[in-house]
């Protein structure tokens, strides 16, 4: 089973929480969240509470990455299980979206120009 919850902070971030495994079960309802939430103009994806993350589920957020990006938005992930890392640098997913293990960290990751012309640089 997969809860997310969902907040809008008064310094104008908006804060996507999944909660529980994103696998092909709870896929759909995450995707759903991330389509509504696609149009905020600095989105953070905190997955500090997803303890397992299948392919069907890094589709799913990159899909949604994809779309706040082309609606004019940014997006920073925090990830900060050490296996859940491990699996995402494996996959090259560092390089498409910036990574931190903060909250704090991920506001910050906004502020930061792109050194590469990639996404902000890793908290």
């Amino acid at each position: 089973m997969l809860k997310i919850e969902t907040e809008h902070t008064d310094d104008g971030f908006t804060i996507c929480r999944p909660i529980g495994e994103l696998d092909a079960f709870t896929v759909s309802q995450f995707r759903q969240a991330l389509a509504e939430l696609a149009s905020q103009p600095r989105l953070v994806i905190d997955m500090s509470a997803v303890p397992f993350v299948d392919s069907a589920g890094l589709g799913a957020l990159i899909g949604g990455i994809r779309r706040a990006r082309e609606l004019g938005g940014d997006v920073v992930v925090v990830v900060n299980r050490p296996g859940l890392v491990r699996t995402l640098k494996t996959t090259g997913f560092d390089r498409i979206v910036a990574m931190t293990e903060t909250l704090d960290a991920a506001k910050e990751a906004f502020e930061k120009p792109a050194e590469d012309g990639g996404t902000p640089p890793e908290a």
